[in-house]
């Protein structure tokens, strides 16, 4: 496998930013007098950090490049800081960064395939509201989405993160909007639109664990087709490094 640091301009942020991505390496080129076909492409995982985390963070605390190697996959890290994935109140517009202007870009610089049916996200915390947020709007893109741990319940968070919310919400009501993952499911649920495939993951112990099954229930009840499981464990990076690898054999099965 290759990791590469990509530093480039972004539209949507109107500013540089940096992503890390893992892509197959072919072996065995020192002895083959063939050129590797370029018109081969990968299937994508876009991965997403959590609340303090950047692009890097996944690779450095997680074996996310051995894991991706099994499968033949490639992995796609962007950085966020503490956007929550949403195009801020008074900051840059995240959500349009990661939902439509990224699959492009990598898509324009790396063999990424474009297929829908090649195409998937997932996220941690922060990280996995981010996930199922842009499959909830873009799920013509996503053929599935998972959530490891994820901070689902945005409205629940608000009074928790006094710096950063006013930054990135404003004024504007967040319940009933696009940045309510329960609204936004039961939207997709009632649309005509492709319905990802969904899977939610948290630890028994973990302070989101009430909110997740709250959203499994919610999902449940709105008819939408979503695996939810459960294990003991807290929010910290040793679960989450033990189920991605769950993530990509739901995801990439062999």
């Amino acid at each position: 496998m290759a990791r590469i640091t990509c530093d480039f301009y972004s539209e949507a942020l109107q500013c540089s930013t940096s992503i890390t991505v893992i892509l197959p390496q072919q072996v065995g080129v020192l002895e083959s007098e063939e050129v590797q076909d370029f018109g081969k492409t990968y299937p994508t995982l876009y991965l997403l950090h959590g609340l303090s985390d950047d692009h890097t963070t996944w690779s450095r605390r997680t074996s996310i490049e051995r894991y991706a190697d099994s499968y033949g996959i490639a992995v796609v890290m962007p950085a966020v800081g503490r956007s929550w994935y949403t195009d801020m109140e008074y900051g840059h517009d995240y959500f349009a960064y990661v939902s439509r202007e990224l699959p492009k870009v990598v898509q324009s610089m790396f063999p990424l395939s474009p297929k829908r049916e090649d195409t998937y996200i997932a996220g941690l915390s922060m990280g996995g509201y981010g996930a199922l947020k842009t499959a909830f709007h873009f799920p013509e893109n996503y053929y599935a989405a998972a959530s490891l741990s994820g901070a689902v319940d945005v409205l629940e968070r608000l009074s928790d993160f006094k710096k950063d919310f006013p930054a990135i919400f404003g004024n504007r009501q967040v319940k009933g909007s696009g940045d309510d993952l329960f609204h936004m499911a039961k939207e997709l649920a009632e649309s005509d639109s492709p319905k990802p495939f969904l899977y939610a993951n948290c630890g028994t112990e973990d302070h989101l664990y009430e909110a997740n099954l709250r959203f499994r229930d919610h999902c449940r009840e709105i008819g939408l087709d979503m695996r939810y499981e459960e294990f003991p464990g807290t929010h910290e990076w040793g679960y989450w490094d033990q189920h991605i690898q769950k993530v990509l054999a739901l995801f990439f099965k062999r």
